[in-house]
């Protein structure tokens, strides 16, 4: 089985233009492919982790990765998948970003002569002149077309910027730069970023008479809800250890539904297909270990072994009723929080970011879905200043474990 196969096989491929070629391409290891990664946050999260496990399987392949940073676009902001217009983020925050995802994608891709590179598309994006740019690149897109695109039409009832209409043809010229410059023969993407891709690919042919330019998306992962991968109640799941320990990252994935489990086992582990071919057929409690496998396994690639097992020896310990809490998330209280020495169960949940908001709080623990140190919490439970100083199990829901100790 070459590598187009498998990712046929582990159901990654959405779209591709010319298939024949592509394949011919990745199996020989001569595809030059990139994938680009705006700076949006200082960290990466789990929705860029499935286009990393890519990247690290086409790589293993033979094939050379260009790692995309958007230096440039994050001036702009990719409307895809957007209800509203992103913030505008300032010169300084954009290029901290960058150097922030460079560190993290450095455990996955294998940088050097003769192996991947990374680019910032700032480089080249900064320096264009507007009227050189219409002239140039302008006449080959055509706005009728460009409107019936998803990532546009969704975004016409509420108004879309035309700082955002351009961010098309910035992905565009992204792959006709790195095309000419680099040789970089195939874009990888999201599948909502179909749109972008194919006018890239035409940009090339019109510009350069060139047809030798390929372009496929993977499938987004979603779960049962219908939400994008890496989202919950408290937002993002980031692949930086300070914002989303690994307890926490493990946890994540140890709680996937039932339905989605093994889909993410065969899209985002490296496990040998036929392993995971044999657990197709498992069903109740099976299901719960098919799940730490899949925790395990991406906590191991995203932090490193130990790291995978001290999570893993964390969440045996706390639900079999253990006392380990040394792996927890933790939030250290600050003492000015603190009335006649003690802090009320909401106050507490807000602090440690537990909640969104206090209503929020108070339902849950209304519910009976809150507990303290293992005690049942209500809307009069209390925490005193020593058991702080001790450090305190708060649990929400039958899931979520959070320590609160005082700073």
């Amino acid at each position: 089985m070459g590598i187009y196969e498998e990712l046929q096989a582990r159901e990654l491929i959405a779209q591709v233009t010319n298939e024949s070629e592509i394949r011919d391409l990745v199996n020989s290891g001569n595809a030059k492919f990139y994938i680009g990664f705006d700076p949006t946050a200082d960290s990466l999260h789990v929705g860029h982790f499935m286009a990393l496990c890519l990247m690290k399987r086409l790589q293993m392949a033979g094939n050379k990765p260009v790692v995309l940073i958007g230096g440039g676009t994050g001036y702009v902001g990719d409307p895809s998948g957007r209800t509203d217009m992103r913030s505008m983020m300032t010169p300084e925050t954009i290029q901290h970003n960058c150097d922030c995802f460079k560190k993290q994608m450095e455990r996955f891709i294998e940088f050097g002569e003769g192996k991947a590179i990374m680019v910032n598309n700032a480089d080249w994006l900064l320096k264009l002149n507007y009227i050189d740019l219409l002239r140039e690149v302008g006449a080959c897109f055509s706005v009728n077309n460009m409107l019936r695109a998803e990532c546009y039409k969704q975004r016409m009832a509420k108004g879309l910027s035309f700082l955002e209409f351009n961010y098309m043809i910035m992905q565009s010229y992204d792959f006709y730069h790195l095309y000419k410059t680099y040789g970089c023969n195939m874009q990888f993407g999201g599948d909502d970023q179909w749109s972008n891709m194919l006018f890239g690919t035409d940009l090339i042919r019109r510009k350069l008479g060139k047809t030798d330019a390929y372009a496929m998306t993977i499938t987004l992962l979603m779960n049962s809800e219908g939400k994008k991968m890496g989202k919950t109640a408290k937002g993002a799941v980031w692949l930086d250890p300070e914002k989303t320990s690994p307890f926490e990252f493990y946890q994540y994935w140890r709680n996937v539904e039932d339905a989605d489990v093994l889909k993410c086992i065969r899209m985002l582990t490296f496990l040998p297909l036929e392993e995971i071919d044999k657990m197709d057929q498992w069903e109740g409690s099976q299901l719960n270990k098919a799940k730490e496998i899949l925790a395990y396994e991406l906590t191991k690639l995203v932090h490193g072994e130990e790291e995978a097992r001290n999570a893993q020896k964390a969440a045996h310990a706390l639900f079999a009723g253990g006392s380990d809490d040394s792996h927890m998330p933790s939030t250290e209280i600050d003492a000015a929080l603190l009335q006649d020495g003690q802090i009320g169960i909401i106050d507490l949940m807000s602090a440690c970011a537990l909640v969104s908001s206090r209503s929020e709080a108070r339902r849950l623990i209304t519910q009976g879905g809150v507990s303290v140190d293992d005690q049942k919490a209500t809307l009069d439970t209390f925490i005193s200043e020593e058991a702080l100083k001790q450090g305190v199990k708060i649990r929400k829901g039958k899931k979520v474990y959070h320590k609160a100790i005082l700073k």
